[in-house]
């Protein structure tokens, strides 16, 4: 089999139903099976799928088991070449599949490739990061972002400095959607346990590249993203207080540096 689709999903059955119409369109000429990961399932999703997509594979969970186990569980049961990891908030454009696997194909030591990720106006989502240290996290959360160092900082971070047209190796990709090397993948091993929620694409990047392979954005292909921040609300400090998102956003990235230290935490790509 040439492709397996492990799409994860968290009470938006409105947004799974406009992803998969556009992943089923996308699929029209790729052989794939397509697994919907539904945490904390409820009747709603159960009847988007089984009405509408019938020939897709609905696995519900009682509990919100978080975006790092329903992708482990997904991983569990792929028998594809390929595996393509999504999010439900994803639409896709109808050759975005096609040009991803066709990327792969051709450069044998990539394991990792994803799309360029559109807001809904088709402005560009800044979705290829760098790998970055507490104070970058700072600069996006509290005035300290306000400074001259700061704005550097966030600026890396986000890339700012590459036009995002032409591919690219990249440090990490954001997990919303992402095409990955089946072999790559058992080699390396699934997501990272400790993070429940945030972290876990940026840690499963880095294994990747530690086991030497290459992660690229590929602007070529499109998708579109209705993204939501809902680890920022309030806004600075208040955050930790008011926003149990941001508390598991800290307490993940927490994990993070104590896992790596803080010592030659920004590589591979300068």
């Amino acid at each position: 089999m040439d492709l397996s689709v492990i799409v994860t999903n968290y009470k938006t059955p409105e947004l799974l139903k406009l992803c998969l119409n556009s992943l089923k369109e996308a699929l029209a000429e790729i052989e794939a099976e397509v697994f919907v990961m539904d945490s904390q399932s409820d009747e709603d999703t159960e009847f988007v799928v089984k009405e509408f997509f019938p020939e897709f594979q609905l696995i519900p969970f009682q509990k919100n088991l978080g975006f790092r186990a329903l992708v482990n569980e997904g991983l569990k049961r792929v028998k594809g070449k390929y595996i393509l990891i999504l999010n439900s908030d994803i639409i896709l454009k109808e050759d975005a599949i096609e040009k991803l696997i066709n990327y792969l194909d051709i450069h044998e030591d990539v394991a990792i490739v994803g799309p360029q990720l559109l807001n809904l106006d088709g402005s560009v989502q800044e979705s290829c990061l760098r790998f970055f240290g507490p104070l970058t996290i700072l600069a996006r959360r509290t005035i300290f972002g306000k400074t001259n160092l700061g704005k550097k900082l966030e600026e890396r971070f986000l890339m700012r400095d590459y036009n995002h047209k032409q591919p690219r190796e990249v440090d990490w990709l954001l997990g919303s959607s992402l095409l990955v090397r089946a072999d790559a993948a058992r080699e390396v091993g699934p997501m990272d346990d400790r993070f429940f929620m945030y972290f876990e694409d940026v840690d499963w990047c880095r294994r990747f590249w530690q086991a030497g392979f290459k992660i690229v954005y590929f602007p070529e292909a499109k998708m579109y993203h209705y993204h939501l921040r809902t680890s920022k609300k309030a806004g600075g400090i208040l955050d930790l207080f008011m926003n149990k998102y941001t508390r598991i956003h800290i307490s993940s990235a927490v994990k993070y540096y104590l896992k790596y230290g803080f010592k030659n935490i920004q590589y591979p790509i300068s």
